[in-house]
């Protein structure tokens, strides 16, 4: 298979940004109040949820016993029981870095966390509803357990619709139940005003990345265009940037080091995504605990699968087009058929290419986060770690060695190894 000369595709336009004022340094101190959330951030975090989320159920029981056991429980017992709480950590790491931290700011970038994690809680059960999964976190999806508790064969077509309609509600539920949050969450109304504004851009950034995916699994775009603007959306705004955001507006910081943030957030959370294609084709099963040819098979329209396309297209080379051609997409592939495709996106330089575009953006996002905060102070070193770990830097996962975990697309992430301890304390 010939190798043929990089093709040169524009993060920029698939992530486009504002202009504005270039970033200056961000504040380092701290009011009292937030000394205890630093020590166990998922912690605290899950404690607010699960006291938003008794609230919530309680309300539910006055208007049904049944839709509260049934769908406001299950959505109550999902958020609380998985995930790192990543989105939440960024908001922390980030207010806390740009000099926030007294009570009240505290109590409402908890309550913002809660939030946060209902968001994704309507992500991953809509998201399972639509790739027809069956288990999340080891367990069935909700889609799958409200069939069951309704006593139907989730099998069966009157057993997989009502639970794929029933999900669709539970996710719904939790949308709602996360605005609510946000709309009750006590904040100056200066603040008030960004962070709304981040929040609505944010929750249909959501949905246009979902739409975008299914789009070119649908419609067979493989364009590298389309697959970076989808991980834009999937993973660099929904997951890392507005989270940065959110934080920074909850600690009034200013347009210069809002700016630096939105940088950092942005690369590192495609620097992610990128890292994630790559392991979903060459990472190890008993490292990511999922099975290594699941994009091929879903026929995912990945930038690295886009990339080889349009490597093998320049080259004229048809023999790695109908290696591609005949297994993405393709639910029977074999092993011989993957290592078929590996082999192309070896060849034709893609994995390579794949490699120091997510090295590359990673290391612009540490120097972005370096020009927004002082990362030699404690909460600037917890927001360094973690944008590592998202971007697969430093103290990051290596392209095809990571553990298992949940990332930040809203799928069971294989990019995610050491999330768990960037920031000192405990994860969930």
């Amino acid at each position: 298979m010939a190798r043929t000369p990089a093709v040169e595709h524009s993060f920029a336009a698939a992530c486009p940004l504002p202009v504005g004022p270039g970033p200056s340094p961000c504040g380092a101190g701290a009011g009292p109040g937030a000394g205890a959330v630093d020590a166990d951030v998922g912690g605290a975090v899950l404690r607010a949820a699960r006291a938003v989320l008794a609230e919530r159920v309680a309300q539910a029981s006055e208007i049904d016993a049944s839709f509260a056991d049934e769908l406001a429980g299950r959505v109550r017992d999902f958020t609380l029981e998985g995930g790192k709480r990543l989105r939440p950590r960024l908001l922390w790491w980030g207010m806390r870095a740009c000099g926030a931290g007294d009570a009240t700011t505290t109590e409402a970038a908890l309550r913002l966390g809660a939030a946060l994690e209902l968001i994704q809680t309507c992500a991953l059960i809509h998201d399972d509803v639509m790739d027809r999964s069956r288990l999340r976190r080891g367990k069935p999806a909700v889609h799958i357990g409200l069939a069951a508790s309704a006593g139907l064969s989730p099998e069966s077509e009157r057993g997989s619709a009502f639970g794929t309609s029933a999900a669709v509600l539970a996710g719904d539920l939790a949308l709602v139940w996360a605005d609510d949050t946000v709309a009750e969450t006590a904040l100056p109304a200066p603040v008030r005003r960004r962070v709304g504004a981040i929040w609505r851009s944010m929750r249909t950034e959501m949905v246009a990345g979902q739409f975008l995916d299914l789009h070119g699994q649908a419609a067979g775009d493989s364009s590298a265009a389309r697959a970076l603007r989808t991980a834009c959306l999937k993973s660099a705004l929904y997951s890392v940037e507005r989270p940065l955001l959110l934080g920074a507006a909850l600690a009034d910081a200013d347009e210069r080091t809002t700016a630096a943030l939105r940088l950092a957030g942005r690369g590192a959370g495609i620097a992610f995504q990128l890292r994630d294609d790559l392991l979903g084709v060459f990472g190890d099963p008993g490292l990511t605990g999922k099975p290594s040819g699941d994009d091929i098979r879903e026929g995912k329209p990945t930038y690295l699968l886009a990339v080889a396309r349009e490597r093998a297209d320049a080259a004229g080379d048809g023999g790695a087009l109908d290696v591609l051609g005949r297994a993405v997409g393709n639910p029977d592939v074999t092993e011989d058929d993957l290592g078929n495709v590996r082999a192309v996106l070896e060849a034709t330089g893609a994995r390579a290419h794949v490699e120091r575009e997510a090295e590359h953006l990673g290391e612009e996002a540490v120097r972005r986060l370096g020009e927004a905060v002082d990362v030699g102070s404690y909460a600037g070193r917890q927001l360094l770690a973690l944008v590592r770990a998202v971007s697969g830097g430093r103290s990051g996962p290596s392209p095809t060695g990571p553990a298992a975990g949940e990332g930040p697309d809203g799928h069971d992430g294989r990019a995610d190894q050491t999330l768990t301890t960037a920031e000192g304390g405990h994860s969930r």
